[in-house]
């Protein structure tokens, strides 16, 4: 039965995605991303910052180590399988669906709150086996142990944070989930401050912060799509299921799931590796994983623009506006990276030195960064095609192109190669390896087998 607008007298706002000078669209759109991207990686870093400072580099390993790792392992492929709704809800708002938007979001707020709990069950329950399973070292296990249990006490109020930013995105709207951010981010920092710097509380005290902090971001999202009058508005009484739906979300979205496994499943096993060679270095590359993330957050932002951007033009039929976004997005990619990485590749001890103090720490950090840093832009291209890529709902073969370029060689290079030579510059050096033989793959796929390429089989419209 289909679902009938509370509103239907009420007039959509003008769908500027799918028209206006495109780079200027596309940065409209980026720069709350970017923001809120930052915003959301600011709440682990902070508790980074505030534990490395006043407990000791133990919990600082331990809080963005071993445990960051196995979070991103559990809430990633929830976030990877979401991206199947906000690709649909935007292809149902370019096409003016309004009916099926209204099935999308609230079958995706039912879905997270079904994986929510799964998640949050998992987590608790098996933290201290994955911990032990990766080497995670006898003086940081116990921090690490009790972060995480808290840590996915949070669990739901995260997903369905990720899944409400997700459908205002997909509409459209990228500020009020940067608002929503800032406002968490600003909660975590006081919290921090109050629960580890004055109260003592240690690793504790910065999850519960972080927990908390997502809570509030999470129902400031839901009160925008309850109160608001357009077609993605959330009614709670038709929070259900649509198992037609339900498959179509899980179709578009399981690749991405997946490859977030991937992905994760072979940084746990980097994580591995890195565990191998003592608590300085975990910490050094705890701290690298903050200053790097700074690339993430860009890279990420660009891939979430094209994305909706591709999926809105897409629905609306407007090829020639999806290809010219997608070749103006990944010019202003590659020259964000490579403005980025000599910053950091000149400026880079000034920012561990927020994290840490310690000399041996910051020296294994510095041999990190000089070595990584220069190959992002390696990376690029994969993010941006393969976000192109899912906004027309292709998702398997991009899946299959990183799972063998990216996850599978990168397992196969920490295996074989780093019990060879066993040190950081070895473990590290899978990820230009990987990225650059994964570009390859994908600028193959998209310029002569893809929808989207110019040899490729003709657009199918939505």
């Amino acid at each position: 039965m289909e679902q009938k607008t509370n509103h239907p007298e009420t007039s959509h706002t003008q769908n500027q995605i799918t028209e206006g000078v495109i780079w200027q669209q596309l940065l409209l759109f980026f720069f709350p991303i970017l923001f809120g991207t930052f915003f959301q990686q600011l709440y682990n870093t902070v508790d980074a910052i505030v534990v490395g400072r006043f407990v000791g580099k133990e919990a600082l390993a331990a809080v963005g180590g071993p445990t960051g790792t196995l979070i991103n392992l559990l809430v990633g492929f929830f976030v990877g399988l979401s991206s199947g709704a906000t690709v649909i809800i935007s292809q149902f708002f370019g096409a003016k669906r309004e009916d099926k938007v209204g099935f999308a979001v609230h079958t995706s707020i039912a879905f997270s709150l079904l994986c929510g709990t799964g998640i949050m069950a998992v987590g608790i329950t098996f933290a201290p086996l994955a911990l032990a399973a990766m080497g995670t070292p006898e003086d940081i296990l116990e921090y690490a142990i009790l972060y995480m249990r808290i840590f996915f006490l949070g669990t739901i109020p995260n997903l369905i944070y990720n899944m409400g930013s997700g459908i205002l995105r997909a509409a459209g709207d990228s500020k009020r989930p940067l608002f929503f951010l800032i406002t968490g981010c600003v909660t975590n920092i006081i919290l921090d401050i109050v629960l580890v710097v004055y109260l003592r509380m240690g690793v504790a005290g910065a999850a519960i912060a972080t927990i908390l902090s997502q809570t509030a971001s999470a129902v400031f999202v839901v009160l925008v799509l309850t109160r608001t009058r357009e077609m993605y508005r959330l009614v709670f009484s038709r929070i259900r299921l649509d198992r037609r739906m339900l498959n179509r979300i899980i179709r578009i979205g399981l690749p991405a799931g997946l490859q977030s496994v991937m992905y994760s499943v072979s940084n746990v096993i980097i994580q591995s590796g890195v565990n191998s060679l003592g608590t300085d270095t975990i910490a050094a590359w705890t701290a690298y994983g903050k200053i790097d993330s700074v690339f993430w957050m860009i890279i990420n932002a660009f891939g979430i623009s094209v994305t909706t951007f591709v999926g809105q033009n897409y629905g609306a039929g407007k090829m020639d506006r999806v290809k010219k976004g997608i070749r103006q997005c990944l010019a202003m990619t590659l020259a964000s990276s490579v403005f980025l990485s000599l910053f950091l590749y000149h400026f880079g001890f000034y920012i561990f030195q927020i994290f840490t103090s310690d000399a041996s720490v910051l020296e294994r950090g510095m041999e990190i960064l000089k070595f990584l840093v220069p190959t992002f832009i390696t990376y690029v291209t994969i993010e941006i095609y393969s976000g192109a890529l899912r906004g027309i709902g292709d998702s398997w073969i991009p899946m299959i192109l990183i799972m063998l370029g990216v996850c599978a060689l990168r397992v196969l290079w920490i295996v074989v190669a780093v019990p060879l030579k066993r040190d950081i510059t070895t473990v590290v050096f899978s990820y230009p390896l990987t990225w650059s033989i994964t570009t390859i793959l994908f600028i193959i796929y998209f310029h002569w087998f893809s929808r989207l390429g110019n040899r490729g089989k003709r657009a199918r419209h939505l």
